[in-house]
């Protein structure tokens, strides 16, 4: 089950790199198997992530629909640095909460950097359905940490994807910057 994941969370950051809307239904089916991969790793967060994800796939295949010119509906944009302020201060806040909860009340395993990765990961994922150029800085933090928790937990067909990914969000910045510059959108 794992090693379907992975290959199909592969195909998801590909097309996605290459804003190929056909990145959302890869996504769907890699979450739902990621979601019992790491409920079985005492990850509970990231278990209950893989939903957000199927959510957010049914969501971006509808946000990069094709316009009536056959376009994307969406170009890639930016936000300001006070947006991303707020936004890292919003996910700090809620992972020291989730953390909290998780270390009380359940066996979760690293439950602040879960919590931290899980929470991170919700946002950075509404900014790739919004084609928010940011969202590779995101993920690469992000993919580093879940690169040391995969290996912690023993995933490490997961913690090889991850290690990928730090590769592959590189391409995904300097793609979507290039493509950016060619058609820069307002920042909202």
């Amino acid at each position: 089950m794992e090693a379907a994941a992975v290959v199909l969370a592969i195909e998801y950051l590909v097309l996605a790199i290459r804003e190929n809307r056909w990145c959302w239904p890869a996504g769907i089916a890699s979450a739902l198997l990621y979601g019992g991969v790491f409920h079985g790793a005492g990850l509970y967060m990231q278990a209950w992530l893989q939903l957000f994800y199927v959510a957010m796939g049914a969501y971006g295949w509808w946000a990069w629909r094709p316009g009536t010119d056959g376009d994307a509906t969406l170009a890639i944009q930016r936000r300001p640095l006070r947006w991303h302020g707020a936004a890292l201060a919003a996910i700090v806040l809620i992972s020291l909460a989730s953390g909290g909860l998780l270390e009380r009340y359940t066996a979760a395993e690293s439950p602040y950097l879960d919590s931290f990765v899980t929470w991170s990961a919700v946002l950075t994922t509404w900014m790739v359905a919004r084609k928010l150029l940011e969202n590779w800085l995101y993920w690469f933090v992000i993919d580093a940490v879940t690169l040391g928790l995969a290996l912690e937990r023993g995933l490490y067909p997961t913690a090889a994807l991850f290690a990928l990914y730090l590769v592959l969000v590189v391409q995904g910045w300097r793609r979507w910057l290039a493509a950016w510059a060619r058609h820069p959108a307002a920042a909202a």
